[in-house]
Parts: structure tokens; sequence; C-alpha cells
């Protein structure tokens, strides 16, 4: 396998530890951490990545953070497939994998993250990180995120708990609609899904409530985990083949 290209001053060396309960086997999942002060013009040619116009008239912040995970990604693929593809962005705004490859690209304040499967081990792979909520954003956001019975279950919460779960909540949904829309090919939401039950140790229990797709109706179940680690909460979803 050919090199890859030697990482910007702006980016972190390549973390392969797994900051979730479990490491899905047959998956690579490397992350870094980036500061958009280190950023420079030219990060974008130096690391072969192509800068989309998109991008090119973002700010420094999303501009690195669109650097850290597309290298992530780059590298991800290498060790997984000894192929040096870089994601372009497809018309949804998703990330456009190699037709045999499930992958997913995520990145919050300071970090991004990616990981990829073969298809043919994992049909579906959804990772979403974010900055845990405080406990008076969480109480605002809550009705937006949670439905009717999550806000309910969320009564029998502790208070020191709310925040966590709604940030686990807003992150598990996401996760599962990374790893559901390029199954099913259709758009869904909040609402469209529900968290059954969760715990401190990382497991998650997801139930859809709106029919995707013949296989994926109204009631299936999903697992989902999380991990939690300097005020920040990454969340996956994996569908295996």
């Amino acid at each position: 396998m050919n090199p890859l290209p030697a990482l910007p001053a702006c980016c972190s060396p390549l973390d392969e530890h797994w900051l979730l309960p479990d490491a899905l086997p047959d998956t690579v999942l490397l992350s870094t951490r980036f500061d958009p002060l280190l950023l420079v013009a030219a990060d974008f040619p130096n690391s072969a990545i192509e800068k989309p116009d998109s991008i090119q008239r973002s700010v420094a912040k999303r501009q690195a953070e669109f650097l850290a995970g597309r290298i992530c990604a780059r590298a991800a693929l290498h060790r997984l497939d000894g192929i040096a593809c870089i994601p372009p962005i497809g018309e949804d705004r998703a990330p456009v994998w190699p037709a045999h490859i499930s992958g997913s690209i995520t990145h919050s304040t300071g970090r991004a993250a990616a990981i990829v499967a073969q298809k043919q081990r994992w049909q579906g792979l959804g990772m979403d990180l974010e900055n845990l909520l405080d406990p008076e954003r969480a109480e605002r956001l809550a009705g937006e995120i949670l439905t009717p019975a999550e806000l309910l279950r969320m009564t029998t919460t502790s208070r020191e708990d709310r925040a966590l779960l709604v940030t686990l909540t807003f992150s598990i949904k996401e996760s599962l609609f990374k790893a559901l829309y390029p199954i099913v090919g259709k758009r869904f939401y909040f609402e469209h899904a529900e968290v059954l039950e969760w715990s401190h140790g990382g497991q998650v229990r997801l139930r859809l409530l709106t029919d995707l797709s013949p296989e994926w109706r109204h009631g299936s179940e999903l697992q989902g985990q999380f991990g939690v680690k300097d005020g920040q909460l990454l969340s996956l979803v994996g569908i295996e083949a």
C-alpha cells in the first residue's frame, strides 16, 4: 500500500481507540483532534484533499472539521481495503462511499472520526459525535428531540441524567439516520424513532415509529451504543448484513 500524505499541523495523530463499549467486528474506526486556528491554506493540497466549493466559502472551523473528517475516512479505508479514497459530498450532503463500503463520518468541537466496513459484513453504519448539552439547554430542547413517550420516561430519570439522556437521544437518532438512510433511501426525523431503554454502560435500544421499507417497518428494533469522554458523546448504530 502506498503511504498516505503526512497529517497537517491542525490535526493530531490518528487514534484507533474505541470510545464505545463494544468494538464492531471487521470495522475500522479512526479519530483525530483538530484545531481550526492551526489550519492554513496549503493544508488541503498538501493533504491531497480537494476543497469542495461549499467548503471554500465556509469559515475556518467548517473547513478544519471537513478536512479532519476526510483524513480519518481516507485512512480508515486505506487500512480496511488498501484504497486511498476520499468520499465526496453527495447531492444529499452525505459522503459518497465506494459501492462495496459502508461508512460514517462525524465531527464536533475539536474532534472528527470515521468508521468503515465492507458492506457484505455491515450493510449500514451510523456514527455521531455531540457536545454534552448543559441541563438548561437540554430541558429547552427536550420537546423538539424526544417523542411524547420519551418525555414521559424522562420524568422517571434522575435530574443529573436528564441532560445526558437528551444529548444521547439526539445523537443516537442521528446515528440511526446515517445507518438506515443509505439502505432505505428515505428521509425520516426525530419523531420517527424512539429510545426504548439505555444504560450507563453505553447500550441503547431503539424502535422505529414509521415504515421506511418492506424490511424496516414500524416496530422494528435496533441496538446502538454510546460513550462519553471529555464532555462529548459518541454514538454508533451498526446494521449487520
